[in-house]
């Protein structure tokens, strides 16, 4: 079997330009992937990608299959075309969905079918039963899953995460969050699927803290309350767009996380996130912060971008996902946007060619090691996700999660 996998991105909106397609690039200039293909629900996300001058710079001669084909009208849809694409892959291949929320569970379970390898975006999917049907199917055809939440591998989260574990903060107690996107994002695709019937705005990026609390602390969350805002969009839809969320842990301790989609346009960071959290010990008390929406560079520019949310004055983050030149052609991406695709398309590499018994022991070893996201050690996800869900529908109830046999929510 050939080594260099193809890769499949099923899904050609914002998060495949700005970071999984130009990472996927730089893991196949290496020699790690072979073939990349896109394929998209019409040719419109399509043609933006191949005529992106970033992606032309950073990776001359470099392209993608597009499916559906660049000649097609953009009006002209095809949302069945990924089960033809995913069917005609070699087995072990390996899929990347970047779907809406909502429309990641039928994605994967067509490339578990067909035998591929899976990074998706987070969330994996927003019921808990089936991150757990797919956990199950998956690990019996030896197939792996990594669920991309990037913060993980920001070196602030994995030191913190060592740290706690070594005792150094003391047990935590309560924090904050906020993960604030800016208001330009309603203008864009997010008005056609993050509405109020199918998403709001702690499910779409509150999931991030929530992950990362459990990813330092190795606590679960034990109850969850969301209280959402609507708001229009541009086209008339509702959006829960204003969210201020409350999640209880196993331990008493409690995580307040605000999210929302209005921070404004001509703020100088391209969206304003952090974590605060208090610790508690014998006789004195820890704190960590990370103010993740100021990585401390600050930068005036003779003239401001031509893209939204361009400032003349601006605090970019180098940290999230960035190009810079090391000498030669073309540019080379960094930052922990990279290295979290990159973790999990090598460790799926890690499997190609392996019989399915060495696969399945590779996939307890990820799930014990608890680095990158796997349905079996991040499902709690899910139940947060439904819990949260059902909390908003409810004016802001508190919702109970349960685990074990039964595991689920209840609203309290």
């Amino acid at each position: 079997m050939n080594t260099k996998p193809q890769v499949c991105i099923v899904g050609g909106g914002m998060i495949t330009q700005v970071q999984i397609l130009p990472s996927l690039y730089h893991l196949q200039r290496q020699g790690i992937i072979g073939d990349i293909s896109v394929c998209a629900l019409d040719s419109g996300p399509l043609r933006v990608l191949a005529e992106d001058q970033t992606l032309k710079k950073a990776f001359p001669g470099q392209t993608f299959a597009a499916n559906p084909s660049l000649d097609t009208e953009p009006n002209e849809k095809f949302p069945e075309l990924y089960k033809q694409i995913l069917a005609d892959m070699p087995e072990q291949s390996i899929v990347a969905v970047a779907m809406p929320d909502q429309l990641h569970y039928p994605v994967i379970k067509e490339a578990i079918s067909c035998g591929h390898h899976i990074m998706c975006v987070k969330p994996l999917v927003l019921k808990y039963k089936q991150a757990i049907e797919i956990e199950k199917i998956a690990y019996e055809k030896g197939l792996v899953i990594g669920v991309e939440y990037h913060k993980r591998l920001d070196d602030r989260a994995l030191l913190a995460r060592r740290q706690y574990r070594d005792g150094m903060f003391g047990e935590f107690k309560i924090g904050h969050a906020e993960m604030n996107e800016p208001y330009y994002y309603r203008n864009s695709n997010f008005q056609n699927w993050c509405t109020c019937e199918n998403s709001d705005m702690f499910t779409y990026v509150g999931c991030h803290y929530v992950d990362q609390l459990h990813f330092i602390t190795g606590l679960m969350p034990k109850s969850v309350s969301v209280y959402g805002i609507k708001d229009k969009y541009p086209n008339g839809n509702d959006g829960y767009l204003w969210t201020d969320a409350r999640v209880l842990w196993d331990n008493g301790a409690c995580l307040h996380v605000t999210d929302i989609m209005g921070y404004p346009d001509e703020g100088p960071g391209g969206n304003f996130q952090g974590i605060r959290m208090y610790f508690a010990g014998e006789g004195k008390s820890g704190m960590l912060v990370h103010n993740d929406q100021f990585r401390g560079i600050e930068h005036c520019y003779l003239e401001k971008g031509c893209e939204p949310g361009d400032t003349y004055y601006s605090q970019p983050s180098p940290d999230y996902f960035k190009f810079v030149s090391l000498g030669g052609k073309g540019l080379v991406p960094v930052g922990y946007g990279y290295r979290s695709i990159e973790l999990i398309i090598k460790n799926a590499c890690r499997c190609i060619g392996k019989d399915l018994d060495r696969r399945q022991q590779i996939i307890n070893e990820l799930d014990d090691d608890g680095v990158m996201a796997t349905p079996k050690n991040s499902s709690y996800n899910e139940l947060v996700m439904e819990a949260g869900r059902l909390s908003i529908l409810n004016g802001g109830r508190e919702v109970e999660i349960e685990y074990g046999e039964n595991a689920g929510v209840k609203l309290k």
